[in-house]
């Protein structure tokens, strides 16, 4: 499937078969196309958790207001993200790079995010829905369909799975073979009401 394939026909899938399993291969093929999303400063603040657990998953459904996706699905992921990340040992993000371009983005790390935690909240959200983009559209590319999720108890759910006191939960994303198709596109608002040029 081609990205414009992989885009167009990319839903909201809530209804999935609760019999088909991924298999790790799939799962870590996955995920290894979802970390090379972009992230601020390449810090890869994201941290994504497979729910497999079949009580846990019962527990985040009912923290989830009865949505039986979250069970049926062959993949549960609740995508985190570190708040501060940026500050431990930020030199493993640049460990590639030549010595100037880390003596200049080392420094800039710690310029941009110390005390500045509204930025370090925001990128937090950014970096992970751009990982969130790249495991739908690699999922669909895979054969599955899967839904981005916000319709739950975020503090259940931190309970459920242990998240550190420095991390936040930004998101959460079931993928599986779909057992029913998505309804159809329910207002699409057309181009030039959302795209301009140069300014409003």
């Amino acid at each position: 499937m081609d990205i414009k394939e992989a885009i167009v026909n990319r839903r909201s899938v809530k209804h999935y078969d609760p019999d088909h399993v991924m298999t790790e291969a799939e799962i870590e093929e996955l995920m290894q196309h979802a970390i090379l999303s972009p992230t601020a400063f390449n810090i890869q603040h994201w941290r994504f958790v497979q729910v497999a657990d079949k009580e846990k998953r019962q527990q985040i459904q009912d923290a989830s207001w009865g949505q039986k996706q979250v069970t049926e699905a062959s993949l549960v992921l609740i995508l985190c993200a570190d708040l501060n990340a940026w500050e431990k040992q930020p030199e493993r993000y640049w460990a590639q790079a030549p010595e100037e371009v880390q003596g200049f983005m080392l420094p800039a790390i710690a310029n941009y995010y110390t005390n500045h935690h509204q930025g370090q909240r925001d990128e937090c959200f950014r970096s992970s829905s751009l990982a969130a983009m790249n495991i739908m559209l690699m999922a669909k590319g895979m054969g599955y369909d899967s839904c981005p999720m916000d319709g739950f108890d975020f503090d259940k759910v931190a309970s459920i799975i242990n998240l550190p006191h420095d991390h936040i939960i930004t998101m959460m994303i079931t993928i599986g073979k779909k057992k029913e198709d998505a309804r159809p596109r329910s207002g699409q608002l057309p181009l030039n009401e959302v795209f301009f040029k140069d300014s409003f």
